[in-house]
């Protein structure tokens, strides 16, 4: 799933204190010879606030059964995110389809400043201090995947060290 990303480390859940966060639940329907048919489609964030995160999305025709098929298909694709403290290492920029998102770190105190979808990401991950930018579509699903694919852009100093070939003090004070 995150094959066109470098340095991701998938985690098992197994250990794990994972909380779920539902993002949003949306009712399908499907017109057939017999009248409307509906289900429902539920997308969700499960994290354990200390870096690892994951999203899902589960359909049936009940809605409960929708969010507990989202909360096993979110635990299947767990990863691990660099954190510095309690905020990002750097800003970065994030697509998926028509969605785009912009993370910045703050200074602490501030807060998570995100709205919808990228603050139930960021929450779970267990990012407390976040200046985030939602733009574009504001489809949940797309927003959800945008915000993945800027978490999973970061490099912590370690990594950006080893790939440099320097000292981490190096990094830091160039």
């Amino acid at each position: 799933m995150y094959q066109k990303y470098k340095n991701v480390e998938t985690v098992k859940p197994g250990g794990l204190e994972l909380k779920d966060r539902l993002v949003g639940v949306q009712r399908v329907t499907k017109v057939t010879k017999g009248g409307r048919a509906f289900g429902f489609s539920a997308i969700v964030v499960v994290g354990d606030e200390a870096g690892v995160v994951g999203h899902g999305l589960g359909k049936s025709k009940e809605v409960a059964t929708a969010i507990a098929k989202a909360i096993e298909d979110a635990k299947k694709n767990l990863i691990r995110i660099p954190l510095d403290k309690h905020t990002l290492p750097h800003e970065q920029k994030g697509k998926f389809g028509g969605a785009r998102v912009y993370i910045q770190p703050a200074s602490h105190g501030t807060g998570v400043i995100a709205g919808g979808a990228v603050r139930a990401v960021l929450e779970a991950v267990g990012v407390h201090d976040v200046l985030s930018k939602s733009q574009g579509s504001s489809n949940p699903h797309n927003v959800v995947k945008a915000t993945f694919d800027a978490l999973l852009q970061l490099r912590g100093a370690s990594t950006v060290a080893k790939q440099r070939g320097v000292s981490l003090e190096k990094v830091f004070k160039g």
